[in-house]
């Protein structure tokens, strides 16, 4: 069985809890996600099946989307409302100073990882050590925000943000560094990821849905979904289709340069291939061998 399943990750849960449960769903080893969620945190979270799994690195690598709530006024050991308070102070901030504040996060910049991650540092995971009182130096990471939105004030102290960002950015740092910008201090009140890999929360489903449903194979989206954004390319001939197979450039005359979707001739998505001054390389394929 191979495919990508949407699931809408449930709160208290963990990707990788998620990831042992479908295989027992599944009956399939080989699964895994498309980017790390927190047990806080719900929302999209691409599911790989069987073959499918192969592309996990391209949805890791892709941007994602997120609507997060910013609670001023509190600091805390994790950057979010489930750790130690560490501050707590009254924050009585209006929606113009705030708007100016976002400002100031939008684009490229440069994010120290919290310490309550999984990032490694010298063989030790930061979080492992958060837990035994120990802060040590963390690199600061390159990202880009693409889009910081003020949406609402869904309590005096409290606003819903809505984020696309590349991989890697913490969505509870950027609430802390703008809670400092603004000298109240913040963190995430609550976090729902709306979009990863180009896959949007209306295509998720529950994951009580997929754990009561009699045939969860037919909830499988297609490998080739994963890159819907380039174009299809079926090929023409037996062997064309032999050569990629196989491994092998194949020769395709008069074929724009490009990343494609490549089918055999009875329409089987194959793998992600380029094509460069007319010759069809294999960037991953997908097939079954």
């Amino acid at each position: 069985m191979n495919g990508i399943i949407i699931i809408d990750k449930p709160q208290g849960w963990t990707s990788m809890d998620v990831c042992a449960r479908l295989r027992g769903v599944f009956h399939e080893k080989r699964i895994g996600h498309g980017g790390t969620l927190d047990p806080m945190a719900t929302g999209v979270l691409p599911v790989f099946v069987g073959r499918a799994t192969r592309g996990v690195e391209f949805a890791t690598e892709s941007d994602k989307e997120y609507r997060a709530e910013l609670k001023l006024g509190l600091v805390t050991t994790t950057q979010d409302t489930q750790g130690e308070v560490l501050e707590q102070r009254e924050a009585s901030v209006t929606r113009e100073e705030l708007e100016a504040v976002l400002e100031r996060f939008r684009g490229p910049q440069s994010q120290v990882p919290p310490m309550y991650s999984a990032i490694k540092v010298q063989g030790k995971k930061l979080y492992e050590l958060a837990r035994k009182g120990k802060e040590v130096e963390r690199a600061p990471r390159r990202i880009v925000i693409r889009e910081l939105e003020l949406e609402e004030a869904v309590a005096p102290d409290t606003f819903r943000l809505r984020v696309r960002c590349t991989k890697g950015t913490y969505i509870r740092t950027l609430c802390h560094d703008i809670g400092q910008a603004l000298g109240c201090g913040g963190c995430m009140s609550a976090l729902r990821r709306t979009m990863a890999a180009g896959y949007r929360v209306e295509q998720a489903i529950p994951l009580a849905r997929v754990l009561e449903s009699e045939d969860p194979g037919a909830l499988l989206l297609p490998v080739e979904s994963l890159f819907a954004d380039r174009s299809p390319l079926t090929l023409g001939s037996a062997a064309a289709e032999k050569k990629v197979r196989n491994g092998g450039v194949a020769n395709l005359p008069g074929q724009a340069d490009g990343e494609y979707r490549v089918f055999g001739t009875d329409g089987t998505f194959l793998a992600l291939g380029r094509v460069e001054r007319e010759k069809l390389k294999t960037i991953r394929s997908f097939f079954e061998v």
